[in-house]
């Protein structure tokens, strides 16, 4: 069954969205600037919620760092804290339940500064920009264990996805992961193999350079997303992705809410020169 979105005026005005953890329940988001005929009140709003954000606050960055710092350390990983503010090419988004962030990922766009999978993998992401892609990476993703919510993670995952492709037109999405967790990210979300596995020295442990072409993933939200029930046949995090018109009236939100996009995607047209600040 399509889940399908509600307004929400109650919600803060730095909320993308808020998506209930069952998912036969509606959405709630600040998608419409004005109440109408699909507005609901009273108990339908008192579901289980969390909320995608943009980590614009220092508080906020705190919170992620704090959460990413805790993940990897029970992992044998070294990790740096998230810069106070937003970097103008990277935007990090949190989810959060009752203001506790149960997650975070960073997206990060190519630039003359260069991305942070420059290292280890130079050559690998320096024919891609030489074959003309236009290339992105997301980085410091955690989970809350105690969560371990498939719908935290592919709403995460689907927001930063629209930031990237929709708003910025980017071509192709770059990860780094642990060896043994290469097969999933095949299974569940259609990452290739790009790179060999090598040392990633920011977080000091084994990596495989992972790439996903934004383009299987439109066809795949196209036919699955907004269908959580086909999760068990289809072995996809597809289906947990927001709906077709979900996606398309949180493309128009943060169209009218991000003024720095264009700058973005223009300064993100510049092939890189190096790797990017760790």
């Amino acid at each position: 069954m399509p889940r399908h979105v509600t307004e929400a005026s109650a919600l803060e005005g730095d909320t993308i969205i808020g998506v209930p953890f069952e998912p036969q329940l509606p959405l709630r988001s600040l998608l419409h600037d004005q109440s109408g005929p699909d507005s609901q009140n009273g108990d339908e709003f008192s579901q289980r919620l969390f909320k995608i954000r943009s980590a614009d606050s220092s508080g906020q960055r705190s919170s992620a760092s704090i959460l990413i710092n805790r993940m990897y350390a029970g992992r044998g990983y070294q990790t740096t804290a998230l810069s106070e503010t937003q970097l103008p090419t990277r935007i990090t988004l949190v989810a959060s339940e009752h203001e506790e962030t149960i997650g975070t990922i960073t997206i990060g766009f190519d630039s003359p500064a260069g991305l942070h999978v420059d290292d280890p993998f130079g050559a690998e992401i320096q024919a891609l920009r030489d074959a003309g892609q236009k290339i992105c990476e997301f980085t410091r993703l955690a989970m809350d264990s105690v969560v371990r919510s498939r719908r935290v993670l592919a709403s995460l995952f689907h927001v930063a996805y629209i930031y990237a492709h929709r708003m910025m037109g980017f071509d192709s999405l770059l990860i780094e992961v642990n060896p043994r967790h290469v097969r999933y990210y095949e299974k569940m979300l259609g990452f290739h193999v790009l790179g060999t596995q090598r040392l990633n020295r920011r977080v000091n442990a084994q990596s495989v350079l992972m790439c996903l072409d934004f383009s299987f993933a439109h066809e795949q939200i196209d036919k699955l997303a907004g269908q959580p029930e086909l999760a068990p046949a289809s072995h996809s995090l597809y289906p947990q992705f927001f709906s077709v018109s979900e996606e398309a009236s949180i493309v128009g939100r943060l169209m009218r809410t991000q003024p720095d996009a264009v700058y973005l995607h223009a300064l993100a047209a510049g092939p890189a020169r190096g790797a990017a600040p760790h």
